[in-house]
């Protein structure tokens, strides 16, 4: 712990001090002051209607295992909706299956219905196995990953999916897309990304998005949940790490850079939609797979042809 070792509104031992307010916070505080943060943005960017079946994509990771401790202590008050877990088995020897057994015992422990989808039913090979004679993981396991959660979160009858990005991960996409130039996947951006209405589409949220991913990590230990700390073996050097290291190294110099970097963002986001949606190609099914594209094939189809 450093500057103070005190919670400023009770004076019990602190566990963090947050420069960036200057603020140090017992554990019963902070939980309270994380949760109501999290309902704020909740609240504020309109993310669930009460009825509402809600999926979580569950990695067994600390950041989305959080998200599903707290969306279930959320709505447990909405008498009307669902909540139920959906987890990716890429295929990924000595990595997945630790992960998952983690999920399975945080749904078992939250009396929460965990689904999982696996890469070897939906495309006929694990990602070990395309990986044998490919590269850029990362570029496979994304494009899938994303293909797959959408369309068996919908299988599942699911109206939202929520996903555990947080502060960082979000002003690090900002960066990354403000560097390639790439202004229509900028506009995706937010805790409430709103391009696609299509009836094959389950809107994603992101009730984490203004959190730090480090405030993430301490309210899940917080609440005694399993850390996964075995890293993907395919995990690529990339310009996100630097962008990464840049922000924290900023944030470290300058405390609330983040905040301010991404409240900016906020500010322009509806003059960029206004801006760029305009020229946005409209969605279609995908001629193989009949899944949602772009284009004549989806990247996924594209991609299962190379392999």
């Amino acid at each position: 712990m450093s500057e103070k070792s005190n919670c400023w509104k009770c004076g019990e031992t602190a566990v963090i001090y947050r420069k960036y307010e200057g603020k140090a916070w017992c554990a019963k505080h902070f939980l309270q002051q994380f949760e109501s943060r999290v309902k704020e943005t909740v609240r504020k960017e309109e993310l669930f209607k009460p009825d509402d079946k809600v999926c979580i994509a569950l990695s067994g990771g600390m950041d989305s295992s959080a998200l599903l401790y707290f969306m279930n202590k959320l709505l447990k008050d909405w008498r009307d909706s669902e909540l139920f877990a959906l987890a990716i088995d890429e295929g990924i020897k000595g990595y997945r299956n630790e992960s998952l057994e983690m999920a399975k015992n945080l749904c078992d422990d939250l009396d929460v219905k965990l689904h999982i989808a696996r890469f070897k039913e939906a495309f006929g090979r694990t990602l070990d196995e395309i990986m044998e004679d490919k590269v850029k993981a990362c570029t496979y396991c994304g494009v899938f990953r994303r293909w797959l959660l959408n369309k068996r979160s919908r299988e599942l009858g699911a109206t939202k999916l929520a996903t555990a990005h947080n502060l960082d991960d979000e002003l690090q996409s900002v960066f990354m897309n403000y560097l390639k130039g790439n202004m229509k996947r900028m506009i995706r951006l937010g805790a409430k990304p709103s391009i696609v209405e299509h009836p094959k589409f389950v809107p994603r949220v992101k009730p984490f998005r203004n959190i730090p991913e480090r405030e993430i990590t301490l309210y899940g230990r917080l609440g005694n949940l399993e850390l996964h700390q075995t890293e993907c073996p395919y995990v690529e050097e990339s310009l996100r790490f630097d962008v990464r290291d840049f922000l924290n190294r900023m944030e470290e110099k300058c405390p609330s850079t983040k905040y301010t970097a991404l409240r900016a963002f906020d500010k322009i986001l509806p003059a960029l939609r206004e801006e760029f949606e305009t020229g946005e190609t409209p969605v279609k099914e995908c001629e193989k797979c009949g899944e949602l594209t772009s284009r004549d094939v989806c990247k996924a189809c594209e991609l299962l042809q190379k392999v």
